[in-house]
């Protein structure tokens, strides 16, 4: 695959507002593992190559282990989330798939028993921020950095 545009540098300034955006979601008090489990999800419901090999690094360096990154596109039947994890990932995936889900009463209901007013809207931009980057990387067909085999030693 091959990139069809750099977008940073064909609008510099419009891309910048989604940067500073996506700085007000880092530092908005949510934990960064959960930031991170959440940018991965949406990339995987997504289909974003480019995101997904970003946020699992990032979730890595982060302490995230390997086995809840293997099991994230089967959270509902992994035990390895705690019940607030869990909250942010059905709301993760009801915005997400949204012209699907309109945003369900039981998604809503389970985010709020585990976060308060403002961690809920701050989640909501933070679902609503990856999203947008999805759709940019997508779109243009940002190239994730791979490596295509592992280098065995013979």
């Amino acid at each position: 695959m091959k990139p069809r545009m750099d977008f940073f540098k064909a609008a510099p300034e419009t891309i910048d507002a989604l940067v500073q955006l996506e700085k007000k979601v880092q530092s908005s008090g949510l934990e960064q593992s959960l930031i991170e489990l959440v940018k991965t999800r949406a990339s995987q419901i997504n289909g974003c190559a480019f995101c997904i090999n970003m946020h699992t690094q990032d979730a890595r360096k982060h302490g995230e282990t390997e086995q809840r990154l293997y099991l994230l596109n089967a959270w509902r039947e992994a035990p390895a989330y705690s019940e607030r994890e869990r909250a942010a990932l059905a709301w993760t995936e009801a915005l997400t798939l949204i012209s699907e889900t309109h945003a369900p009463d039981d998604a809503y209901e389970q985010v709020r028993a585990q976060f308060s007013e403002a961690e809920t809207v701050n989640l909501t931009m933070l679902i609503t921020t990856i999203n947008a980057w999805n759709r940019l990387a997508i779109a243009f067909r940002s190239v994730p950095p791979v490596k295509t085999k592992a280098v065995s030693a013979a």
